[in-house]
């Protein structure tokens, strides 16, 4: 029998593993200048960001959604409407290609930049956005606070990247090796029998390339005029020639523009972390659970003429999906919601104008 001193040095031995466990998250730490950070949180959710005070970036980011959003696919600018699934940020510090065609693959400044100025994601003039924020006397001090001068465009594509360096995983099970003997079962074969680790690599569980797996088509894209008009003006400022006769989304092909068309439906591999809280899944947000993920790649994929070759009907039994989603399950940790991650208080002066667009001086 334990005697009582025992016992309890055995259970601060327990706790002191246990925390050890969490300070050693597998993905590496990131360095974050604190006072940008509170001024970027800020920012993030300020609608004064966007053209007509409507939205702000937390309008498709929404931390209870693991800073995605719960739709298929996003919302977008007044007059418009989205016609991709809105991505977790969670993470997005870490790398290296953003949106799911893989656009920018520069830093998250050029990312700030084009969601604020993109005119069907916030329409924002920057240097209207510049003199909005100047009339702050709450930014004009935290500006100073964070050693960026007075409040300017140069500043907020600072601050805005340096608050999503506060967006990491926290304490899931898989950085914790902490997994049941379930989730043990499900990495087994997502490194094995399944194959997923072929293309989810890494800490991210992303290799950052394109990828075609035959995704179905989400057809609101092409009846809900709102999201049409919004896919069309996008691949035609794209350069896609044949922008008018698309029935689908060409996906990475809008920065490759291979000749014969074969990059056509390919998208960046997306990161499997925090999937717990950013259904539904796929770049148009066609697959509403992990259960239909798992199915989905069990079957091999959807059908697609440029579908990737590993695509292959994986034979799993249904307890070996079941393992898989629960490995997938185990990849997500705290919410990131509440005062550290969030700007809970309303203090942004003036209201979004309605009917904007017969406004008079």
């Amino acid at each position: 029998m334990k005697t009582t001193k025992q016992a309890i040095t055995q259970a601060i031995l327990g706790v002191c593993i246990l925390l050890s466990a969490s300070v050693e998250a597998k993905l590496p730490p990131l360095t974050v200048d604190s006072a940008k950070a509170e001024l970027g949180k800020r920012l993030f959710f300020d609608t004064r960001l966007s053209g007509d005070d409507s939205i702000s970036c937390s309008s498709c980011h929404i931390p209870q959604n693991g800073f995605s959003h719960p739709e298929a696919l996003s919302p977008a600018y007044t007059g418009s409407d989205g016609f991709r699934n809105s991505p977790s940020l969670i993470n997005t510090a870490y790398k290296e290609v953003w949106f799911h065609d893989g656009r920018i693959g520069t830093n998250l400044n050029d990312v700030v930049r084009e969601n604020i100025t993109e005119d069907w994601l916030m329409n924002m003039d920057m240097r209207l956005m510049q003199e909005r924020i100047k009339q702050d006397p709450i930014y004009v001090e935290m500006f100073q606070k964070a050693g960026l001068g007075e409040p300017s465009n140069g500043g907020v594509r600072k601050a805005l990247p340096e608050y999503l360096k506060t967006l990491t995983s926290k304490n899931s099970p898989y950085d914790l090796n902490n997994l049941s003997a379930l989730a043990s079962q499900g990495q087994a074969l997502f490194t094995g029998k399944a194959g997923c680790s072929q293309c989810h690599t890494g800490e991210l569980f992303s290799d950052g390339l394109a990828h075609n797996t035959g995704v179905p088509e989400n057809p609101d894209i092409f009846t809900d005029p709102m999201r049409h008009q919004s896919f069309l003006a996008f691949n035609m400022f794209m350069g896609i020639q044949d922008y008018l006769a698309l029935k689908r989304d060409v996906g990475a092909h809008v920065q490759t523009h291979k000749a014969d068309g074969s990059d056509r439906g390919s998208f960046i591999t997306p990161s499997l972390r925090e999937l717990t809280y950013t259904a539904p899944y796929m770049h148009n947000g066609m697959l509403s659970t992990l259960d239909e993920v798992v199915d989905f790649y069990n079957r091999g994929g959807g059908q697609d003429s440029n579908k990737d070759q590993r695509m292959k009907p994986l034979s799993l039994s249904k307890q070996e999906q079941a393992a898989l989603v629960a490995f997938l399950e185990s990849l997500s940790g705290d919410p990131l919601i509440g005062d550290e991650y969030e700007w809970l208080e309303y203090d942004f002066g003036y209201e979004y104008t309605e009917d904007w667009s017969n406004a008079k001086n």
